[in-house]
């Protein structure tokens, strides 16, 4: 299968969406619903959505590898943000015109400051040489995840810089039933962009650890194909997310042959999400770490270290795994 793309920007919905006065099930004291029409995008249309890949959207926190002090590393998002002054008159602006894209920003003046090693995201447009703000006022963007940076201690909790792995879930390589956990070398993974879920991060919508013993995992944009998908028809897709066992996900993510992402989420068809007994917990699971290889003694909190002692051991789903001392 073809390397499928990154998330480097706010991907659009497939159908265009309309807002109604509703309070959001999606956001808290959010006074409104962004919701799915029945109309299919143009975005989707000109990016040739019906031979597009259909991914599974998974709920976390996007990551990205690439290269930081000569090696590969894992990058946390970090979307640069305007100061109050510049964020009130956005809004005042947007409620008068009702397009974002007629601001005009002043990138050194409107923008709080972020780290020296903070770099913008890919794809974003660029204006003399500045990264420019996408629809909501944001720069979206990058930071180090350094081993000892407390802000991102679960980021830092999947990966070992000493010998470049990082810990990732996916399916088995024989069996696309069957999930797998194991560390892969942080150089596989290199300009790929990947979802960290676990037992901190958005509410645990999976039920992953647990407090005690929290669990994350990186999962790679893309990893989880949909291999049942109806037709794009707006009721196909609300039948499917509401019948099927494979349509118990957070969305769908369509990789376009042009590089485009294009996706659907529960809420812009009026379904609740987090929701019980989620697709990816109703298949068994393994662990593959093979650590054996690089002789050495991982620090004994460390989930490498928790993973080697039940290294090969086979889980009825995802959420029975338990960590402890």
């Amino acid at each position: 299968m073809r390397r499928l793309g990154s998330v480097q920007r706010k991907m659009p919905c497939v159908f265009v969406t309309e807002v109604k006065e509703e309070p959001s099930t999606k956001r808290e004291h959010q006074p409104f619903k962004v919701l799915a029409t029945e109309t299919i995008s143009h975005k989707a249309l000109d990016a040739d959505i019906y031979s597009a890949i259909p991914t599974e959207k998974v709920d976390g926190t996007c990551c990205y590898v690439t290269t930081y002090k000569g090696q590969p590393y894992l990058w946390a998002r970090l979307d640069r943000k305007p100061n109050k002054v510049a964020e009130k008159r956005f809004k005042n602006f947007l409620h008068s015109k009702q397009n974002s894209k007629e601001f005009f920003w002043n990138i050194e003046e409107d923008f709080k400051p972020v780290p020296e090693c903070w770099i913008p995201a890919k794809e974003i447009e660029q204006l003399n040489g500045n990264p420019m703000p996408d629809e909501n006022g944001h720069i979206p963007g990058w930071v180090p995840v350094e081993k000892n940076n407390k802000q991102y201690c679960w980021h830092s909790s999947v990966v070992n810089y000493e010998f470049e792995i990082a810990l990732v879930l996916k399916h088995h390589s024989d069996d696309p039933g069957l999930l797998e956990i194991s560390a892969v070398p942080l150089s596989d993974l290199l300009e790929q962009t990947l979802e960290l879920i676990g037992t901190n991060i958005n509410g645990n919508p999976y039920g992953l650890g647990s407090k005690k013993h929290p669990l994350h995992l990186l999962i790679p944009h893309g990893a989880f194909q949909v291999r049942n998908l109806p037709t794009l028809k707006h009721s196909d897709l609300l039948s499917w997310f509401e019948g099927c066992r494979e349509g118990k996900i957070e969305g769908i993510v369509w990789h376009c042959n042009d590089g485009c992402l294009i996706k659907v989420h529960r809420h812009h068809l009026g379904l609740c999400w987090p929701i019980p007994d989620t697709y990816m917990n109703s298949k068994p699971v393994i662990i593959n770490m093979n650590l054996n290889k690089y002789e050495y003694a991982f620090d004994a909190k460390s989930l490498f270290n928790h993973f080697s002692k039940i290294d090969h051991q086979k889980f009825s789903r995802l959420n029975d795994i338990i960590l402890s001392v």
